[in-house]
């Protein structure tokens, strides 16, 4: 087995993650999340919290996974959120066809249907299943269908990704904030993509967790005050130059900024966050880089975006996240499909005096022409430039409909007026999290074999250890009775509820040898192991044993509550627990 089935095995073993619908014979792009598996997921939402949330200040909303209609026809998800399709014409089986030539082409994602229909017929690229001849090439939407409502009902869809809801509501987010920038919003939860072939495991899903922040800033202020936080971070960074050449750079970001190759400091102090959270949940630093968007798969809209990888055992460099300053795009789109101002109101330091192209529709005229369409009409005679204007009459458009207003019903001049502020519409910068893939990622960084020493032999060769951070493992402390009697599970049941109090999440275990027993806890990542033996009831004290190092140390029950606490919370030293034997 290669690592990735290893890690997978112990997974389904130990109660991580479990296919699912397993009872009716499963299907691809779904995964359950077993106890061990969900609560060390959880551990990975609440680091993130408390630092988008608490530390950055950035409060978290949650709005539904079903979005109608509207919302993705303004995001561009309708018309766009599609990928290249080819079934093959014995089986049946469907594929992505960049997937199927990306070891011939290295940028098989940015190839037309028909470069790809091509490269596939050159190469005689057959079905991966039944070497079938493959179809034509066509585009398939990611989206979930649904109705909204009883019969014919209003069409909607499952979210692919939770960032809209956080655009639909600025308004209200803005007010919030007291029209104050930068400000941001965050989410965790479920969305939804209707992958073609997912054949990678927690790597690509159907049904996945995102953890998003939208952060609302000035598109004329993009500095940071906290830049100075990351300055000195040193990463690996693969911009698009390094690209070029095949180098990764060990830069600061510091020195990145300087150079010009991350775009402004608010971006890079996002990077900066990012780095550190990874590394916080045991993502390994030397395994992880941040990637630059080279030109050709830059989001038209995009000033900048890079991509958190982490380096895996057999899928290579996988994206996690996702870090983009996204420009206007997003309130602009939402503006024009809404035909509501998204924006905020920016106060001058100094009143100013501007000269400006007012149009001035007239709605006593536009009123009995146009009746429910005066408004709308009225708003596309404002977005007109002066020549156009100027016409006996003006040709506008309103809801597909070409609509022709006499010239009389609107006056237009310029005119200088004073002003205290204006209305800007803010750029965003979004940070976006695939829980399952660090979820995914930390396992298998967190997974190790080695020899088993001769003071720890139970028949075994070899142990299995998940090297979780104290802050994530799902497991925090184990308490073990050496044997299955009355005298030693008491004390132990009572130390088990002491740590219980103290808010960690503990383990009772007393089935099996107790060297059987430490190597379960290993499995799973258990940091600490409290064991109750019969010189317990002689002096009060147990024993402690320490995950990684195997080393043991004995100390007093009373009091051991704070112990645990201050080794898994506070960065205590292992030595310092007790005494060492």
């Amino acid at each position: 087995m290669d690592k990735y089935e290893q890690v997978i095995e112990l997974a389904k073993r130990r109660g991580f993650l479990w296919n699912s619908f397993e009872l009716y014979g499963g299907t691809a792009g779904f995964y359950d999340y077993g106890p061990l598996g969900c609560t060390l997921k959880r551990r990975i939402e609440q680091i993130w919290r408390d630092m988008f949330v608490i530390q950055e200040g950035f409060m978290e909303i949650e709005t539904p996974t079903v979005g109608i209609e509207s919302v993705f026809v303004a995001s561009g998800h309708v018309a766009g959120f599609s990928d290249p399709l080819c079934e093959c014409k014995v089986c049946g089986e469907a594929f992505r066809a960049d997937h199927l030539v990306e070891k011939i082409v290295p940028v098989a994602d940015a190839l037309s249907n028909e470069e790809l229909d091509r490269i596939i017929r050159e190469n005689h690229v057959k079905c991966p299943e039944c070497e079938g001849e493959l179809g034509e090439t066509y585009e398939f939407n990611l989206m979930f269908k649904t109705r909204i409502g009883p019969g014919a009902g209003r069409q909607g869809y499952m979210r692919p990704e939770t960032a809209q809801g956080m655009f639909v509501d600025f308004l209200r987010l803005a007010r919030f904030y007291r029209e104050k920038l930068p400000f941001g919003a965050t989410q965790i939860g479920k969305s939804y993509r209707n992958e073609i072939s997912p054949r990678q495991g927690v790597i690509r899903l159907r049904e996945f967790t995102q953890a998003e922040a939208e952060i609302f800033i000035d598109p004329n202020d993009k500095s940071h005050p906290n830049i100075g936080r990351f300055a000195d971070t040193v990463l690996n960074l693969y911009s698009g130059a390094a690209q070029e050449k095949g180098e990764i750079e060990r830069l600061t970001l510091g020195e990145a900024l300087e150079k010009g190759i991350i775009a402004h400091e608010f971006l890079a102090y996002q990077i900066g966050l990012t780095n550190l959270f990874l590394q916080r949940v045991g993502v390994s630093p030397d395994m992880l880089r941040f990637r630059q968007h080279k030109k050709d798969e830059m989001a038209h809209y995009a000033m900048d975006c890079w991509d958190a990888e982490v380096s895996t055992d057999r899928f290579g460099w996988i994206e996690v996240v996702g870090i983009a300053d996204r420009t206007d795009y997003d309130l602009c789109s939402h503006a024009a499909v809404s035909r509501t101002e998204l924006s905020i109101y920016r106060e001058y330091p100094k009143p100013r005096m501007v000269t400006r192209f007012c149009v001035k529709p007239d709605m006593g005229k536009l009123g009995p022409l146009f009746k429910g369409k005066a408004k709308a009409v009225a708003e596309a005679l404002k977005a007109l430039s002066r020549e156009e204007l100027e016409k006996e009459d003006i040709r506008i458009n309103v809801d597909s409909e070409d609509i022709i207003v006499p010239g009389d019903a609107v006056e237009f001049a310029e005119e200088t007026v004073r002003v205290s502020g204006e209305n800007i519409v803010p750029h965003v910068v979004e940070p976006s999290f695939g829980i399952d893939r660090i979820f995914y990622t930390v396992l298998e960084h967190a997974f190790d074999v080695e020899a088993v020493p001769a003071k720890e032999d139970i028949g075994e060769e070899s142990r299995i250890i998940l090297r979780f951070r104290n802050e994530v493992s799902p497991v925090q402390v184990a308490v073990l009775p050496l044997l299955t009697r009355e005298e030693l599970i008491g004390p132990a049941r009572k130390i088990e509820a002491r740590l219980r109090e103290k808010g960690l999440l503990v383990s009772y275990d007393d089935s099996g040898t107790i060297g059987r027993r430490y190597r379960r806890n290993d499995e799973i990542g258990t940091p600490y192991s409290v064991t109750v033996d019969y010189e317990t009831l002689e002096d009060n004290t147990v024993t402690i044993r320490e995950r990684d190092s195997m080393k043991q140390v004995r100390t007093p029950i009373e009091g051991i509550e704070d112990v645990l606490y201050d080794l898994m919370y506070r960065g205590r030293d292992f030595e310092s627990a007790g005494t060492a034997f």
